[in-house]
């Protein structure tokens, strides 16, 4: 069986301070799920981001509260997350708006970042 080369893995912006204030088991899950997203595989907790075409999110909950790791890896061979935040909406599973346009931002610097490599 051929070995598979691990992705890159790069953080966007303050995500990497984000997901270290996660409780412990959060950071945990979302750094093994991680693992596997970056040796090709697709984690159990992972399910598309509407509207944003390649772009997956990781769903962890944990006392009552919901994480989310987002995430894109089909832009040369790298995974690049996006946003770490703990979901505060109160209304329904829809991601804020907010969110929305902060992991937008930094998708199109994730996009300007693979092309000037």
């Amino acid at each position: 069986m051929p070995e598979y080369k691990k992705r890159e893995l790069k953080f966007i912006g303050s995500t990497l301070k984000d997901l270290k204030q996660f409780p412990e088991k959060v950071k945990r899950e979302v750094g093994f799920d991680l693992d596997m997203v970056q040796s090709g595989e697709t984690p159990a907790t992972a399910k598309s981001l509407p509207g944003l075409s390649g772009v997956m999110e990781l769903v962890e909950r944990y006392n009552k509260d919901t994480y989310r790791a987002v995430y894109v890896a089909n832009i040369e061979g790298v995974v690049y997350v996006l946003h770490c935040f703990k979901k505060k909406s109160k209304r329904g599973i829809k991601t804020p708006k907010e969110d929305i346009d902060l992991i937008r931002q930094r998708l199109r610097q994730a996009r300007e970042e693979e092309k000037r490599s």
